[in-house]
C-alpha cells in the first residue's frame, strides 16, 4: 500500500511540471465548453426542460463534461502502449507490484492532478461565470464522489485494454483511436443520453460506457434518487469489477506471447 501511495504522489507531482501543457488543455476546455453552452442555449430556445433536463442542467451538463476530460483520459491514453513498443514494458514487469496495479496507481495519481488543475476550476468558472446546479445535501455529494471513483476505475480499465493492444501489433494507435472516439458518442459525454431514442440508450446501457460519464451527471445533476441511484452506483461498481477482470486475464494472454516472442 505504501509503494502504491507512493507511486500516486509521484505521479501527481509530475503532472504539475508541465505547467503550459495544463494551462493550455484548461483554455481549451473551457473555450470549447462555451461554445457547447450555447449549443444548449440553441437546442432549448423557449423551452425550459427537454425530457425531464432543465437548461440550468444542460448547461452544468456542459461544464461537468468539460471538468471530467481530464479526469478520465476521455481524448486518448497511450502511455501503456508506448511502453509496450519501447521495451520499457520489461522492467515495468519486474518490479515488485503487479503490472496493472502499477499502471492504475500512475493514472489516479494522474487524474487526481487534473482533476485539481482543469476540472475544479472549470467548474469554478461555470459557477461564477454562468451559474450552475451544485448537489443538494451530504449524501449527494457522497454519491457524485462514489461515481466518479467507480467512472475512472472503469475509464482506467478500458484504457488499460486498449492499450494491450499493443502487445499482438506493431501499431496499435489505430485500435486506440477507435477506442476513445467511441467513447463521445455512448457514454453521454457530446449529449446527454435522455436526448437519444430509448432504443440507443438501452443498446448503451448493454455495455460499461453510460457509467464512465452518463452516470456521473445524472447522479451530480440529482436526477437518479433513492434506489435508481443505488441500483446505479451498484451497476457501475459491477461493470468495473468486471473489466478490471477481464484486464487481468488480457493481461496474462499478452504476457504470454510478450514471453514467447522475447526468448
Amino acid at each position: 500500500m505504501r509503494l502504491f501511495i507512493e507511486l500516486v504522489k509521484r505521479s501527481f507531482q509530475r503532472q504539475l511540471t508541465y505547467r503550459a501543457a495544463t494551462f493550455a488543455g484548461l483554455a481549451t476546455n473551457f473555450f470549447f465548453g462555451m461554445l457547447r453552452v450555447a449549443v444548449m442555449i440553441a437546442l432549448y430556445g423557449a423551452r425550459s426542460d427537454v425530457n425531464g433536463l432543465s437548461l440550468r442542467g444542460a448547461i452544468t451538463f456542459t461544464g461537468l463534461t468539460q471538468a471530467l476530460i481530464g479526469f478520465l483520459s476521455l481524448f486518448g491514453w497511450y502511455d501503456m502502449m508506448n511502453s509496450i513498443y519501447t521495451g520499457a514494458v520489461a522492467c515495468d514487469l519486474l518490479k515488485p507490484m503487479g503490472y496493472f496495479t502499477f499502471w492504475l496507481a500512475q493514472d489516479f495519481g494522474r487524474a487526481l492532478a487534473q482533476f485539481v488543475l482543469r476540472g475544479f476550476i472549470i467548474m469554478a468558472a461555470y459557477a461564477v461565470l454562468i451559474g450552475i446546479v451544485f448537489p443538494q445535501g451530504i449524501e449527494q455529494w457522497a454519491a457524485v464522489i462514489v461515481t466518479m471513483l467507480l467512472a475512472w476505475l472503469i475509464s482506467f480499465a478500458w484504457r488499460f485494454l486498449v492499450n494491450l493492444s499493443g502487445f499482438w501489433t506493431p501499431d496499435a494507435r489505430a485500435i486506440g483511436r477507435f477506442g476513445f472516439v467511441l467513447l463521445y458518442f455512448v457514454t453521454g459525454f457530446l449529449m446527454p443520453l435522455r436526448f437519444f431514442p430509448d432504443w440507443f440508450v438501452r443498446l448503451c446501457y448493454y455495455t460499461p460506457f453510460p457509467h464512465m460519464v452518463n452516470t456521473v451527471v445524472e447522479v451530480y445533476l440529482g436526477v437518479l434518487k433513492g434506489p435508481q441511484l443505488v441500483w446505479a452506483l451498484v451497476k457501475q461498481a459491477s461493470w468495473a469489477v468486471l473489466l478490471v477482470l477481464v484486464c487481468q486475464l488480457t493481461l496474462r494472454a499478452g504476457v504470454r506471447r510478450l514471453v514467447i516472442q522475447g526468448g
